[in-house]
């Protein structure tokens, strides 16, 4: 049977009626999957408030705002937090190509369509506006800012989970109050994180680095422009073997070090096995394929038959919905 997501981009500049109705329509999903493990799994709500306070205090007032919204209870504070929430395990695939006179962002996303929220956020939240793929209602799988900062995430494919942040909160953290790759790379060395993830960064200057970040390690930061879902070497065998993480990695560092590629290249590549993944059954196929612009200001998502271009100074809401399998249904 096919599967159907519903992408929708949606702009809010204040925080208020549009994102609620987000939270109203996707919490009894999200409650579920918060106490998959039974509550007890999860900390209480003065760990959750402290934890933010202590290493992104600056989100704070964000948070409270988005806890009000949400009406105002224990468990959707807790959940918003993102701290320590259940383990979650994805595919994708990202690389940037730097280039004299561009840089560029790609990233493909593999999970299940299902449990993929589909939001495209503009926000002004704070001093800077974003756009960005939602994941947990106002976290960030992949997106950029009026700054020239633009990041992605990756699971990094290890089975180590522990004390920390879901990854998601903290690409948020990074696009609110970071303007460039060194001021990322301070911020993911000092926020703990409860799963291992391989997050790569890029701004409008052309610097690039990819942090591959744990529960149980130091963050290891290198200037690379490619990430899939391992780290300095195979633990997970498995799911590296199922994933093809090696060779998706060989494919991009092949081309991102081939001067002759062109954006055009790069993005038709993540169109094409073995980037783009059908494994929908075992949650390893493509949602969506994610460029980001960060000297421009420009987005764009692709699904096969279909392109959505947005940015900071022209972003429509709409609502394409797309069939896996067969590609696009419509737009509306």
């Amino acid at each position: 049977m096919d599967k159907m997501l519903d992408f929708r981009t949606v702009r809010e500049a204040t925080a208020g009626a549009k994102w609620q109705g987000l939270f109203e329509y996707h919490w009894p999903a999200y409650v579920q999957w918060y106490l998959s493990e039974g509550e007890r799994e999860r900390p209480g709500y003065l760990a959750c408030y402290n934890a933010v306070r202590q290493y992104m205090p600056e989100l704070l007032d964000t948070y409270r705002t988005l806890c009000d919204l949400a009406g105002g209870g224990d468990l959707s504070a807790r959940f918003l937090s993102l701290y320590q929430p259940p383990p979650y395990i994805t595919g994708c695939s990202q690389a940037v190509l730097a280039r004299p006179t561009s840089t560029l962002l790609v990233r493909n996303y593999d999970y299940p369509p299902e449990l993929c929220e589909g939001t495209i956020l503009y926000t002004h939240w704070n001093e800077r506006r974003v756009i960005a793929m939602s994941d947990c209602l106002w976290g960030v799988l992949d997106g950029m800012n009026d700054r020239g900062l633009a990041v992605s995430l990756a699971f990094g494919g290890r089975k180590a989970v522990g004390v920390g942040f879901g990854a998601p909160i903290i690409l948020r953290y990074l696009l609110e109050f970071c303007d460039s790759v060194p001021e990322a790379a301070d911020v993911l060395s000092r926020v703990p994180t409860h799963m291992a993830y391989n997050i790569t960064v890029a701004d409008a200057a052309g610097r690039y680095v990819t942090a591959m970040i744990g529960p149980d390690h130091r963050a290891i930061i290198r200037r690379v422009p490619v990430a899939t879902n391992h780290q300095k070497r195979i633990e997970w065998y498995a799911h590296a073997l199922a994933s093809e993480t090696l060779i998706r990695e060989r494919q991009l560092s092949i081309l991102v070090d081939d001067e002759a590629t062109t954006e055009q290249r790069l993005i038709a590549a993540f169109a094409s096995p073995p980037l783009f993944r059908h494994d929908y059954r075992r949650g390893l196929g493509t949602v969506y394929t994610a460029v980001y612009r960060p000297r421009s200001g420009g987005a764009q998502y692709h699904w096969p038959g279909m392109n959505l271009n947005v940015s900071f100074d022209d972003f429509l809401e709409e609502r394409i919905t797309v069939r896996y399998g067969t590609g696009v249904l419509h737009s509306g």
